[in-house]
C-alpha cells in the first residue's frame, strides 16, 4: 500500500462496515470543489445519436473477438500507467451497455439516476452475478486479453465489476491510486474504465497523472478520512513538479487501462446528462491478499470471499477471464 502505516490513522484498519453506495458517499466528500458552477451554469449536451441496438448474440461475439495490442501500446502504458485505446468498442455496443446499466441503477435505487435534481456518484458492484448481458461485458475474453498483454502477464482474474454513473451536478472525485483501494499484494492489477457514452470535459473524464512514477512525490503524503486534505496536498505535490496532466474527453469507443499506481482523478459532471461508466479490474492469476487490508479497500471481502489477509485471492468470485476458450467460437465462425 501507498499510504504507509505511520502516515494512516489507526481507525483506517478497521474493517468498512456499510455498503458500497455509502462508501462512495463518503469518498466523494474527500475531494477539492473550489469551483463548482450552479445548476443554470451546466452544459446542455445535444441528445444522444441514434443508434441500432445489435443484439445479445452480436454483443457476445464482438466482446470475445481479440483486438490488436501493439508493442507500442505495452510501451507507453509501462511508461506513462495508462492508455487510451480508440475503438475498443462499437457504439452499438455501448449505447445498450448505457441502457442496461441505466436501467439497473433505476431498479436499484428506485429513482431516475438521470434527475436533475440528483447530484450524486451511484455506484454498483457484482453485477454481472445478476445479469447475463453484464456479464459478457465483465467476463469478455477482449477486455481482459488487453489486460493481460498491458501488464505483461499470461493470465488474469476478475477483482470486481463496478457500475459507475456520475448525475448532473456531482462533483470531483479526488486524487487516487488504486494501490490503495484493491488489497492486493501485487502491481499487476489493471482497471478497464469504460465509458458508455462520448464523454466531453465537462461531464468528468478520468484524468491521469503521467508518467507512472509520478506516484513517488506523494506517497509520504499523510491520507485524512475527514476532508479534502490529501486531494489539495497531492494536487499541490503535483504542480509544484510540473507533472504532467491528461484529462481529455473520450470519443465513443474510447476505453482506458490503467495501472493500480496510476494517479488519476475525475472532475465534476457539470452537464445535463448522467456520466455512465462500467469499471472492470483484473489481476494477474497468483496474486495474494495484502496482510492487512484498510477501510479503504471498502467492503473486499464481497469481492474475494472466503480469503483471508495473506491468501491467494482465487475465490469462486475471481474467475480467470484470460486465456479463455471462448476465443474459439470466433476460430470457428
Amino acid at each position: 500500500m501507498l499510504v504507509s502505516d505511520q502516515a494512516m490513522e489507526s481507525s483506517l484498519y478497521e474493517p468498512w462496515d456499510e455498503d458500497n453506495q455509502a462508501w462512495w458517499d463518503w469518498y466523494v466528500t474527500l475531494a477539492d470543489n473550489p469551483l463548482r458552477p450552479k445548476d443554470k451554469d451546466f452544459i446542455k449536451l445535444p441528445s444522444l445519436p441514434l443508434i441500432d441496438i445489435p443484439s445479445d448474440e452480436n454483443i457476445k461475439q464482438e466482446l470475445i473477438s481479440p483486438f490488436d495490442v501493439t508493442k507500442e501500446h505495452i510501451e507507453v502504458f509501462n511508461r506513462d500507467g495508462f492508455i487510451k485505446l480508440k475503438n475498443v468498442l462499437s457504439a452499438g455496443a455501448l449505447a445498450k451497455l448505457r441502457l442496461e446499466i441505466l436501467h439497473i441503477l433505476h431498479k436499484n435505487f428506485d429513482k431516475k439516476s438521470n434527475s436533475k435534481s440528483n447530484n450524486r456518484f451511484l455506484s454498483l458492484e457484482m453485477m454481472w452475478l445478476n445479469n447475463t448481458l453484464i456479464k459478457d461485458y465483465v467476463l469478455s475474453s477482449r477486455i481482459a486479453k488487453i489486460c493481460a498483454d498491458l501488464l505483461r502477464v499470461k493470465s488474469v482474474r476478475l477483482y470486481h465489476d463496478n457500475a459507475l454513473a456520475k448525475e448532473p451536478g456531482c462533483g470531483r472525485t479526488p486524487w487516487h491510486c488504486d494501490d490503495d483501494h484493491f488489497p492486493l499484494a501485487t502491481h499487476d492489477v489493471v482497471t478497464a474504465w469504460i465509458p458508455a457514452q462520448q464523454t466531453p470535459i465537462e461531464m468528468g473524464p478520468l484524468a491521469f497523472a503521467k508518467p507512472l512514477s509520478v506516484y513517488k512525490y506523494v506517497q509520504n503524503i499523510n491520507f485524512s478520512k475527514l476532508d479534502t486534505s490529501y486531494d489539495k496536498n497531492v494536487s499541490k505535490a503535483f504542480k509544484s513538479n510540473k507533472v504532467l496532466i491528461e484529462d481529455g474527453p473520450f470519443e465513443i469507443g474510447e476505453v482506458s487501462f490503467h495501472h493500480n499506481l496510476s494517479f488519476h482523478n475525475a472532475a465534476g459532471n457539470y452537464t445535463n446528462r448522467t456520466r455512465v461508466v462500467l469499471a472492470n479490474t483484473y489481476f494477474a492469476d497468483g496474486a495474494r491478499v495484502v496482510d492487512k487490508p484498510t477501510m479503504i479497500s471498502g467492503d473486499w471481502q464481497k469481492f474475494i470471499p472466503g480469503v483471508g489477509p495473506g491468501e491467494v485471492a482465487a475465490s469462486e468470485l475471481n474467475p480467470i477471464c484470460w486465456p479463455s476458450n471462448e476465443e474459439n467460437l470466433v476460430k470457428k465462425k
